[in-house]
C-alpha cells in the first residue's frame, strides 16, 4: 500500500432536489510518506548496534521534529552507535556526537548481540554510515563528557537531536577528578575515561537545555526524549530555558506507569551570559523528581512481578 499524503478538495453540489452532494476529488500528492525506510534502515540488519540503538522509525520522526536539511550539521552528545546521526545524514545534513563510554566510541568490548560475544573489528559508528553509503556525511565521533563540553563558543549545530541515558539499560555518568580513576592497561579494552560520579536526570536535561541555548544557531532545534513517570506527569516538569521555545511534546507509552516524551524546542533568543543560570530558580526544582525515575521505574516492574506470581498461585 503506498503511504503518502495526498491534497484533497471538496465542493458541495446543489441538486434539483434542494439536497447537497458532496464531491470529493484526489488532486495530486503533496509528499511521499517514505515508509520504506523502516525497513532499509532496520536496527535488525545495521553493522554497529548498542544495548539502547534507537529504532529506525523513531530516528526519522526526530529528524524531521528537527526539521533537518542539506548542509546542516548536527550533533547528538550522547551518540552511542550512532542511530540518531545515520536517520540526519541521511537527509544530507554532516553529523557528530560525543559520547562518554571510550568502547561505543572506539567499536571494543563486548558485543549486543545474541550468539556474538566480541565487537567485530569493524563494528564502529563510521561503519554504520558506510554501510548506507553515508559516510561522506560523518564528521567525527569524540570520547566526551557532556557536562563538560569541549567545543569553542558560538552558535555551531542547526540541531542537537539525542537521547540521553535514564539510567535503566544504560548508566548516567559524568567525569571526576583523576585522583579517583583507574587507569586501563595498554591494550585492554577497559574504559579509560575517570569516572566518579553518577549524573543525576535533572543535571543531564539542566546541562543539555544550557548547551543548546548556546550553541544552536537561530531557529535551531533541540530534539529529545524525556523520561516520565506518569502517575506524576504535569506540564511544569517539562525542562525550560528563556532562549528556546517548546515546539511540541509527544508521548510514548513504555509501560502502565512510565512513558517518554519526545521534546522538540527552537531557540528564539540569543544566549548571552546572564542567561547562564537565570531560570534555575524557578524551573529547576519541578524536574528534580527525574532523578528518582530509575526507582520508580523498577518499582513498578517489582509490583507487576509479585502480582503476575500472586495471580499464578491462585
Amino acid at each position: 500500500m503506498y503511504s503518502g499524503f495526498w491534497k484533497i478538495m471538496e465542493w458541495t453540489l446543489i441538486m434539483f432536489q434542494k439536497s447537497p452532494l458532496i464531491c470529493i476529488l484526489v488532486d495530486g500528492c503533496i509528499a511521499d510518506g517514505q515508509r520504506e525506510l523502516i525497513e532499509s534502515y532496520s536496527v535488525k540488519k545495521r553493522h554497529f548496534i548498542g544495548n539502547t540503538s534507537m529504532d529506525a522509525c523513531l530516528s526519522f520522526i526526530m529528524a524531521n521534529h528537527g526539521r533537518v536539511k542539506p548542509n546542516d550539521i548536527v550533533y547528538d552528545p550522547f551518540v552511542g552507535t550512532g542511530g540518531l546521526l545515520i536517520s540526519s545524514a541521511h537527509f544530507g545534513a554532516y553529523v557528530c556526537g560525543t559520547d562518554i563510554d571510550y568502547n561505543t566510541i572506539h567499536g571494543l568490548g563486548k558485543a549486543s548481540r545474541k550468539n556474538q560475544k566480541w565487537r567485530g573489528p569493524d563494528e564502529n559508528i563510521r561503519a554504520n554510515l558506510r554501510q548506507y553509503g553515508l559516510e561522506k556525511y560523518y564528521l567525527d565521533a569524540l570520547v566526551s563528557d557532556s557536562s563538560r563540553p569541549v567545543w569553542r563558543k558560538g552558535m555551531l549545530f542547526d540541531a542537537i537531536i539525542t537521547d540521553p541515558p535514564y539510567g535503566i539499560r544504560e548508566a548516567t555518568r559524568r567525569t571526576g577528578s583523576q585522583k579517583e580513576s583507574v587507569k586501563s592497561a595498554e591494550g585492554s579494552t577497559e574504559n579509560p575515561v575517570f569516572i566518579s560520579s553518577s549524573y543525576h536526570l535533572s543535571d543531564i536535561f539542566f546541562d543539555l537545555l544550557k548547551f543548546a541555548a548556546e550553541y544552536l544557531v537561530m531557529g535551531g532545534r533541540l530534539v529529545y526524549w524525556l523520561p516520565i513517570y506518569r502517575p506524576e506527569y504535569t506540564e511544569e516538569i517539562i525542562p525550560r530555558h528563556p532562549c528556546l521555545k517548546l515546539i511540541s511534546n509527544c508521548e510514548q507509552m513504555l509501560s502502565s506507569h512510565t512513558s517518554r516524551r519526545l521534546i522538540t524546542m527552537e531557540k528564539v533568543k540569543e544566549f548571552k551570559d546572564q542567561d547562564q543560570n537565570s531560570y534555575l530558580d524557578d524551573q529547576y526544582m519541578p524536574y528534580r523528581g527525574h532523578n528518582s525515575f530509575r526507582e520508580k521505574y523498577f518499582s513498578g516492574v517489582t509490583k507487576r512481578i509479585a502480582k503476575e506470581e500472586k495471580d499464578n498461585q491462585k
